[in-house]
């Protein structure tokens, strides 16, 4: 696999484990206020940390570490996915998938085969609105295969968004949520602008954690449960 970067533990990526974080490298979408853009646009992209490596690791610390967290770019584009990840369920591993939901048949396949124990779903914007706010032309289709999927996976999941101001009214973030109604956990992002793949949304403002909070009481109605952070 193409991996750009590893945590070897964290606290806060897997709710209530304790794991480590596989980066992995290239993505479909070019969200400008993405804050990942050394995973996503090939003039930054820094070397490879081998595979190799990484599993020598978590072979050492088996019974230390929950989980395993795949994260990016986009993780679903990797074609040696699959074999990773059956991988680290041998070593007894947790596994969390972070996606943005362009590729439902592989979803579909990892779910199918049990490979993953929680999904974590970034919704961009409205569907009608995706091609805008990802720079990529992008099909809504397939967006609502991966929510539907996932939704009905049996396995933990969430679904989050990345409030930027300037690309999504609280009205637009209202409209996201109605696309996963009664979904378990609804998370809005505060957009913090430290470092992006559009250099310009280093300026941008963010939504004040009081208009966070309006909007989360408001998708609260249309969730189970929703926050933000």
């Amino acid at each position: 696999m193409k991996i750009g970067g590893f945590q070897k533990v964290s606290l806060i990526d897997y709710p209530g484990r304790i794991s480590a974080v596989v980066f992995t490298q290239g993505c479909n979408f070019r969200c400008p206020f993405c804050h990942n853009p050394e995973l996503v646009d090939p003039e930054r992209f820094e070397g490879l940390s081998p595979e190799a490596e990484i599993l020598t690791f978590l072979e050492k610390r088996k019974g230390r570490l929950d989980a395993v967290v795949i994260t990016g770019g986009e993780p679903t584009l990797q074609p040696e996915l699959t074999p990773f990840i059956i991988h680290l369920k041998a070593m007894g591993y947790r596994i969390k998938l972070d996606t943005n939901g362009a590729l439902p048949d592989v979803l579909e396949e990892m779910l199918g085969r049990k490979l993953v124990d929680y999904v974590a779903m970034d919704i961009k914007a409205p569907l009608q609105r995706y091609s805008e706010v990802t720079k990529t032309k992008t099909d809504g289709q397939r967006i609502l295969k991966s929510i539907s999927l996932i939704m009905g996976s049996g396995v933990d999941y969430e679904f989050r968004t990345t409030a930027v101001k300037s690309l999504l009214a609280p009205e637009d973030l209202e409209e996201i949520g109605r696309l996963v109604p009664g979904a378990k956990r609804f998370v809005l992002q505060k957009f913090v602008p430290t470092k992006t793949l559009d250099r310009s949304y280093i300026h941008e403002s963010s939504y004040s954690d009081g208009e966070l909070k309006a909007i989360v009481e408001k998708l609260a109605a249309i969730v189970e449960k929703a926050t933000h952070r």
